[in-house]
């Protein structure tokens, strides 16, 4: 999914990544707005993860 895309769908998909990230507060999901390198430091602000690590993350949930 391309960055446009992930974009226009961020209010669909906000719903599954709180989910998938239960630590991550309503408030991080809305700065992030569709960004996905935005989503990416927050995942690794919140989880302690290499940047590496979220990317993959978020790439694994985004297919």
């Amino acid at each position: 999914m391309n960055a446009d895309q992930f974009k226009g769908k961020w209010k669909q998909l906000k719903g599954d990544a709180k989910i998938k990230w239960g630590e991550l507060t309503d408030d991080d999901l809305d700065k992030v707005e569709g960004n996905r390198d935005k989503l990416v430091g927050s995942i690794q602000e919140r989880y302690g993860r290499t940047k590496e690590e979220a990317e993959r993350e978020v790439d694994d949930w985004a297919r």
